[in-house]
């Protein structure tokens, strides 16, 4: 149901938001309110949402609204989420500071929530590059440390596979700007997946999925729910998406192993579940194909 109440300012009104408030909570069908009078009004108006009453200024904001929630799952709480070591995670958080954490941070938490990812070394000089690239094997991939978008700024070289190509991308990216470290990992395959978070204050953390790399903004196909989420959940986000036959597998080309990517989902909200003080989580991309799901590139921003 549907209130539209506006008011020219002329008497208070506080006794209509009271009623409505009254109503809102009596009702056994969800009521909502558009109150587009926030000037004339807006005392009244702040004194319903102190109760805790939500409201829009327009009937548009309200269908925008209502379109996106209609895409989201019915949440199911009952249900136990993947195990945690709890222990490692509030040792990080505990020990961190707000921002975006380390890499060594991040892995941290993701192995705590059982999240698979790729192996990987960070290196500060050409010494220790050589020394990494040998641990991880060629060919591989390197990445810049400090640039949140490392695609913009060069800061990611694809399939590097001898060493004198490693030592010169290495004297480039390091001079990057804002660039602290280079991480290497080795080169692997698969369709580029999204999981991410993300905290409502108020509602706990939303948690999202689609394709991953440039697709998450080229075709915006995101599926959202509400953590902590469930088998049925993170199943109906995954197949909830336009783009899930290229998940199933099409035209020869192989899927994703949905069971890990259902499972690499509920590990994400676990996580969150656990460290209610991250403020937004990406990993992006994780690669799928029908014998893996596996993380190659994240981050957690922390805000406590």
């Amino acid at each position: 149901m549907v209130v539209i109440f506006g008011s020219p300012g002329l008497t208070e009104v506080y006794d209509v938001y009271e009623l409505l408030s009254e109503k809102i909570m009596s009702c056994k069908k969800p009521i909502y309110p558009v109150l587009p009078s926030v000037v004339n009004v807006k005392d009244e108006i702040a004194e319903f949402q102190k109760r805790g009453g939500i409201s829009f200024t327009d009937e548009s904001d309200l269908g925008l609204a209502l379109a996106r929630v209609l895409k989201n799952s019915v949440q199911q709480r009952d249900e136990e989420l993947p195990p945690v070591d709890n222990k490692l995670v509030r040792s990080v958080i505990e020990n961190c500071q707000n921002g975006y954490l380390s890499p060594e941070d991040v892995q941290k938490l993701l192995d705590a929530a059982g999240i698979n990812r790729a192996r990987e070394a960070v290196a500060h000089t050409v010494t220790e590059v050589r020394k990494r690239a040998k641990e991880i094997g060629y060919p591989l991939v390197m990445k810049v440390v400090g640039p949140v978008h490392k695609s913009d700024v060069g800061g990611v070289v694809l399939d590097v596979t001898d060493e004198e190509t490693l030592v010169q991308e290495f004297q480039r990216m390091i001079k990057i700007p804002q660039t602290t470290s280079i991480l290497l990992q080795p080169m692997l395959s698969g369709t580029q997946l999204f999981i991410g978070a993300k905290r409502e204050d108020g509602f706990g953390h939303l948690i999202m999925c689609g394709l991953g790399g440039i697709f998450v903004e080229a075709i915006q196909d995101i599926t959202t729910a509400l953590g902590p989420i469930s088998k049925v959940e993170a199943e109906s986000m995954v197949r909830s998406l336009r783009s899930y036959k290229l998940i199933e597998g099409t035209r020869g080309q192989e899927g994703v192993n949905q069971f890990l990517f259902c499972d690499s989902i509920r590990r994400v909200s676990a996580l969150c579940n656990s460290a209610p003080e991250i403020f937004e989580m990406d990993l992006n991309p994780l690669l799928g194909n029908p014998r893996q799901v596996i993380a190659v590139d994240a981050r957690i921003r922390i805000e406590k």
